[in-house]
């Protein structure tokens, strides 16, 4: 797998570019966290951190050890020189799909996944904990006038109802390719977005450096999986030590350090941090689907995915096992 700059998909937009990873140097032993937002992405960053540093104590808050590099309210210059100077191995986060980075053999993938309707839900909730004023003024003040790559997306809710924000979300299309005009993802996004995100890392998951694990996984054997997840980086964890770091992994204790582990908390961004870990819990879907929205909801799903890729995005590894 080499690398080449001209393999890559371009997912660029108001808030997220990933040409910024061209500003990037990847180091042997670099983990990059590929997931879709609100599927596991923070929890995941959390296990990796407690197995880097082999306990919970982090050398800053956790949006700058671990950044997201593509989200374009930090001009790139710092963020880079932040992780430039890290001398601990380096774990980045990325919304972006793999078809979108530069594959690196010396760097291990992490793809996480999530049933796309609790992933839309907790967008949801996401959204209205947010401070989008500062979130603009961030973008403004870290990327110049002639860079910016469209207008601000529509506002979440605006005129619409939870309901209308699950249509849409369900309906939506996927993002359109290269030179088609950009329209950016109204409020939650799509589900045919994540199921194209989910696509990307199946295609991909039988390379030596990358490995998929899912949010229901983590919720049925937290331990197991944080012991599976050291192997995959190259760790011996024992199932004891697993045991006693996996309880600063617990949504509770998360919620309880969230000024330190909650994403973007340097940045304001936040109404109230510890709203950032709401709930976490599976099924809240159903109060948002009528029984008409769930039977379109399985025809939508099977028009964009593959049986055994939507068993895994659904159920994590009861439903199918990626490595099998």
């Amino acid at each position: 797998m080499n690398p080449s700059l001209h393999d890559r998909v371009l997912y660029r937009e108001l808030m997220t570019d990933n040409l910024r990873w061209d500003a990037l140097q990847l180091r042997d032993g670099d983990i990059i966290i590929s997931t879709p937002p609100k599927c596991g992405m923070t929890w995941t960053q959390r296990l990796v951190s407690l197995i880097v540093f082999d306990g919970p104590d982090l050398p800053g808050p956790l949006s700058v050890v671990s950044p997201w590099l593509d989200q374009t309210i930090r001009p790139i210059d710092e963020v880079v020189a932040v992780l430039e100077a890290q001398r601990h191995r380096r774990f980045i986060k990325t919304h972006t799909p793999l078809d979108g980075l530069v594959l690196d053999d010396r760097v291990t993938y992490i793809c996480v996944g999530r049933d796309p309707r609790d992933a839309a839900v907790s967008m949801l909730h996401q959204t209205t904990n947010m401070d989008r004023d500062r979130v603009r003024a961030l973008h403004e003040a870290a990327v110049p006038a002639q860079h910016r790559l469209g207008p601000p997306p529509p506002e979440p809710g605006s005129g619409t109802s939870p309901i209308d924000e699950f249509r849409h979300w369900l309906e939506g299309p996927a993002l359109p390719p290269p030179g088609v005009g950009f329209t950016p993802p109204k409020g939650i996004g799509t589900l045919a977005n994540v199921i194209d995100q989910f696509g990307k890392a199946w295609q991909r998951r039988h390379l030596p450096n990358v490995a998929l694990f899912h949010y229901a996984d983590y919720q049925a054997d937290l331990v197991g999986e944080m012991v599976r997840l050291a192997a995959v980086l190259g760790y011996r964890l024992s199932q004891e030590r697993a045991t006693e770091l996996a309880r600063y992994a617990t949504l509770g204790e998360m919620r309880s350090r969230a000024a330190e582990v909650a994403p973007n908390t340097t940045d304001g961004i936040w109404h109230s941090d510890a709203q950032f870990f709401r709930r976490g819990s599976n099924g809240e879907w159903q109060e948002y689907f009528s029984y008409a929205e769930y039977r379109r909801y399985n025809d939508r799903i099977n028009q964009l995915g593959a049986p055994d890729m939507l068993a895994w995005a659904h159920e994590g590894r009861r439903g199918w096992d990626p490595e099998r």
